[in-house]
């Protein structure tokens, strides 16, 4: 049975396209997969997915999301709950990947892997040291930062997704911007091995 869903904000288009293909629209199916593609991708490889991985975990959570599809009431924005399918995923494939062992044929694995990624792309090398400072912070400060600075949702919206109060999520916010802020500033400016104490 398909519950009556709330009233959309003339804003959130993403969540009137996910009402609209919870009724059978399949137009609004393929731009509600579209508008939010990229942000569920990014969000699922800030919580540790690798790159191939988080391929298979974008999938994973548009595949439970339509198929969740007819249960969605729009009492969030489509995004919110999206990101929160997403997060799911994330969890599922990790406690799956716990109870598997890991397997490799090839003696130094993480040479050939950081061979095989591609060099000379524009922001590439940014791209990395960013990856590598948010690996830096705690996994509720970087999900925090990510979803608040990054995908551009509401210190309210990811306080629904992390399960907590909007103050611990600015709190989190915040001690991730300083962290990083100090790590760039190490970066930039190291202190001489001769004056170190």
């Amino acid at each position: 049975m398909i519950t009556p869903a709330l009233p959309v904000p003339p804003d959130d288009s993403t969540t009137a396209w996910a009402l609209a293909a919870r009724g059978g629209d399949t137009e609004a199916v393929e731009r509600f997969v579209r508008a939010l593609h990229r942000d569920v991708r990014r969000y699922v490889t800030s919580l540790g997915a690798d790159p191939q991985s988080a391929d298979d975990l974008t999938q994973d959570t548009f595949l439970r999301a339509l198929s969740a599809l007819h249960r969605f009431e729009g009492r969030s924005s489509a995004r919110t709950w999206l990101l929160a399918i997403a997060r799911r995923a994330v969890i599922d494939s990790f406690r799956y990947a716990a109870t598997r062992p890991r397997l490799s044929d090839i003696d130094d694995w993480q040479s050939v892997a950081e061979h095989a990624q591609p060099e000379g792309l524009p922001g590439f090398d940014d791209g990395v040291a960013l990856a590598d400072l948010l690996a830096g912070l705690s996994t509720e400060r970087r999900e925090a930062f990510v979803l608040t600075q990054v995908l551009g949702l509401s210190y309210a919206e990811v306080a629904v997704l992390s399960n907590c109060p909007v103050g611990t999520v600015r709190s989190r916010v915040a001690r991730a911007r300083a962290c990083l802020i100090a790590w760039l500033h190490e970066a930039e400016h190291p202190v001489p091995a001769d004056t170190a104490v």
